[in-house]
């Protein structure tokens, strides 16, 4: 028996890395073969990139989207969405996307706030009674989209499956005692954060919709969007990607890419990272029973031109939604460094956080300005928007990368597309 747990997942990496060359070699002959969709003029070079990303950087199943000043004019995808299978990555295949939710989630609550419904500004409790529990009465709508609140973990263990009574995961949340004293410093809530803002969100909306409902009827529907926060029954299995994590060994080998302090907590049980990486329980993101259930931190599923068009929506300021343009300035604006500094005491890094998005920073780079905003998903998804140049951007894939942040594949695509706006913004340079 024992003999046999080692030898799966040892045929599996075996398996892996077999498709991995295989599909290496099949983009090198024929990359038209095995990458799909559209690239617009003056954008090539993204396109050059995606291919490079399967003969130079492993990947093996992908999509990315670019919307440009309202036009699309990246779409592609390659590879597969089932490695072992070899089952080739569709125009219409959707892939879990983790943190990128966030983003979504937080794209929601703007849209709260732009309307009157809530106040950056205002104290939880105000909108959540319950909430003003255990030295949290104080505690802004915006400290705790900055990740200042120190609610990172939980007293409680609960599965995945309870997180479809938002009763008793409100209950829950209520009464957590801040890690920290609020306001003072950041860490970054990876898990805890979708639960709390799911809370606010049903407690603002005049209609009591969750977050993934919200997100069904205001947004995915009127654009058409193929992006979901709770799988719905009706999208079938053959239209999914499966995500492969790193194996142990990989891991291993590239610990050296982290953090310090993330090294460490990784192999600290006590660590809040450690500890945040278990809420919830029994979370398989190939497993139907954590796609269905609504978790705004990190279950989303959908494909990459979805995320990028409803960025690219928000990039140009979302007038068809009626966004104030009070809000509008709001995300653009540089994320605030808490008193404490940038040290995130998480993540073991600086990181910057507005609003429920992360922000650009001296040490964590992503477009080319500080209006932008998004969140980057675990393994290398990410998605954004940059209203300097009116660009929706979205990478997602199955095989998931060992950073955290700034995935060298995911990389490799944004900094071409920036390189081709600038040729075409401009020209005579």
């Amino acid at each position: 028996m024992c003999k046999q747990k080692f030898l799966l997942p040892f045929l599996l990496i075996v398996i892996l890395i077999f498709s991995q060359c295989s599909l290496s070699y099949k983009v090198k002959r024929n990359p038209d073969a095995v990458i799909h969709g559209y690239v617009a003029p003056g954008f090539e070079e993204v396109k050059e990139e995606f291919v490079r990303n399967y003969t130079k950087r492993k990947d093996n199943g992908s999509a990315l989207a670019i919307y440009y000043k309202g036009e699309k004019v990246v779409d592609l995808w390659g590879g597969y969405k089932d490695a072992i299978t070899k089952s080739k990555w569709e125009e219409n295949t959707k892939v879990i996307v983790f943190s990128t939710t966030k983003g979504l989630a937080a794209l929601c609550l703007a849209m709260t706030q732009s309307n009157g419904w809530l106040d950056y500004n205002e104290k939880v409790s105000v909108y959540w009674p319950e909430f003003a529990q255990n030295g949290k009465e104080n505690i802004t709508v915006k400290q705790l989209l900055a990740h200042e609140a120190g609610l990172c973990l939980v007293d409680e263990v609960f599965e995945v499956s309870d997180l479809a009574d938002f009763d008793y995961i409100a209950e829950i949340m209520a009464r957590q005692k801040p890690l920290w004293k609020p306001g003072e410093q950041h860490g970054y809530h990876l898990s805890t954060m979708g639960m709390y803002m799911n809370e606010l969100m049903r407690r603002v909306d005049p209609k009591g919709r969750s977050i993934g409902v919200f997100f069904a009827e205001e947004l995915a529907k009127p654009l058409d969007l193929d992006f979901y926060i709770g799988l719905p029954d009706s999208v079938p299995d053959r239209e999914l990607a499966k995500v492969y994590y790193p194996s142990i060994l990989q891991f291993v080998f590239n610990m050296n890419k982290m953090p310090k302090k993330m090294r460490k907590d990784f192999r600290n049980k006590n660590s809040i990272l450690y500890q945040s990486f278990r809420i919830p329980e029994k979370f398989s993101p190939n497993n139907r029973s954590t796609q269905k259930v609504e978790m705004p931190s990190g279950n989303g599923i959908g494909d990459a031109r979805s995320i990028a068009k409803v960025y690219s929506i928000f990039a140009e300021g979302a007038k068809e939604f009626n966004f104030r343009n009070e809000t509008f300035e709001l995300l653009k604006q540089p994320a605030l460094i808490p008193p404490a500094g940038a040290f995130d005491i998480v993540m073991g890094l600086d990181t910057y956080f507005s609003y429920g998005f992360i922000k650009p920073g001296p040490d964590l780079l992503y477009g080319n300005n500080q209006s932008v905003f998004g969140t980057p998903g675990a393994g290398g998804s990410f998605g954004f928007a940059d209203p300097k140049h009116e660009i929706g951007y979205a990478y997602v894939m199955s095989k998931m990368g060992l950073y955290l942040v700034n995935d060298p594949r995911e990389v490799a695509l944004r900094e071409a597309m920036y390189r081709c706006v600038e040729r075409i913004e401009n020209p005579g340079k």
